[in-house]
């Protein structure tokens, strides 16, 4: 996941917003621009966990949430080790000191991601969050520079083998990859180099 997410961290940064997706303080945030965020938070002996929200589509309230919209709380840290909780202390400080919303809660311990048993839907899968697969990734990315083609008014096609040697190398991912990889594009290589390195 780390590559993926430095390649989705060097586009944004490209074009000019850094603070999309990113990596500080061994954290990795994405949000979608549309007040939809994941955050992975990084820990040591190869664990992790992952937090967000998704605002239209998270029907689990956590914690202040739930009294706020007057719905049902979902615990969203039952039974999980004590480690997920260490690991997010910050987040959970901020649902009360600044009403940020925390729909899903997942732990790697790792092997495996899991999460707290319940039926309802905590807004993982609706985030679509481009980093999961590397089909995803590669997705995410062609449809991005499709999209800044059309609005430069050029050619939208895009090199799946570019896209792939991009996400292959990662965080070490060089100028002349992203040079082949964004095209005629108007964007920052040189942004786009160093926030990929962030993830290194």
């Amino acid at each position: 996941m780390r590559r993926r997410w430095a390649l989705c961290s060097a586009l944004t940064a490209a074009q000019g917003r850094p603070d999309h997706c990113c990596a500080r303080d061994r954290t990795w945030h994405y949000d979608d621009g549309g007040g939809n965020w994941a955050d992975v938070r990084i820990l040591d002996e190869g664990r992790a966990v992952l937090v967000g929200h998704d605002h239209e589509y998270s029907d689990t309230y956590y914690a202040g949430a739930a009294p706020y919209f007057g719905e049902p709380e979902t615990d969203l840290l039952a039974d999980t080790p004590a480690w997920w909780r260490d690991a997010i202390e910050d987040y959970l400080a901020d649902i009360e000191r600044n009403g940020m919303w925390i729909g899903f809660v997942y732990g790697f311990d790792g092997g495996v991601w899991t999460r707290a048993d319940y039926t309802l839907s905590d807004g993982f899968e609706s985030l679509a969050l481009p980093t999961v697969t590397h089909d995803a990734t590669a997705r995410h990315l062609t449809e991005f520079l499709q999209h800044i083609a059309r609005d430069q008014g050029m050619s939208a096609d895009v090199d799946p083998q570019a896209v792939a040697a991009a996400i292959a190398a990662g965080a070490d991912v060089s100028a002349d990859q992203l040079r082949t990889l964004f095209g005629a594009r108007q964007l920052d290589v040189a942004a786009g180099v160093e926030a990929a390195r962030a993830f290194r």
